[in-house]
């Protein structure tokens, strides 16, 4: 009987620990942020731009460059806005900036214009808005790139966003 108890104290043990695993495993929640680059290119509306983007990405930053050997942030946006919607921009972030009807960020459609000041002083960068905060630019560093606009660096250098004046 002594032998017979054990082993049901023995079960009981290894019942519990079990439960216990499967309970802990299952409290854990695992968040999968699903707003990923892969995921604002794929939801682009206009195919023209997907392809644009995904044949310029990689290029090498190159000031003042207007082709694949090399290509600056203004370069960038004004061919992006003369191949995709046929718009004519000024060639600086400065004078691009100038052009555009300003709107909240939670505003902006595939196309917008996006404006920063890294100098802490004028605008000096634009990068061209995709969705779901992601935005396409030629990063000095990393040549052109989609990024995120919740990246710390970008909220603090952020100075405006909109379309084009008709």
């Amino acid at each position: 009987m002594n032998m017979l108890a054990t082993l049901s104290k023995s079960r009981l043990l290894m019942i519990l620990v079990i439960m216990l695993f499967f309970s802990a495993c299952s409290s854990k929640k695992y968040t999968v942020k699903s707003n990923t680059k892969a995921d604002a290119m794929s939801h682009l509306k206009n195919k023209q731009l997907y392809r644009f983007v995904t044949d310029w990405t990689g290029v090498n930053y190159r000031y003042g460059g207007m082709d694949k050997r090399g290509v600056d942030c203004s370069g960038l946006a004004f061919l992006l806005q003369k191949d995709i919607y046929g718009n004519e921009l000024p060639r600086s972030s400065k004078d691009q900036a100038r052009v555009v009807k300003e709107k909240s960020l939670s505003k902006l459609n595939e196309g917008d214009l996006i404006f920063f000041s890294f100098s802490g002083r004028t605008v000096d960068h634009v990068g061209v808005y995709l969705n779901n905060n992601y935005f396409v630019h030629a990063s000095t560093s990393r040549g052109v790139v989609v990024d995120d606009l919740s990246i710390p660096v970008y909220q603090r250098a952020f100075v405006k966003a909109g379309s084009l004046k008709n």
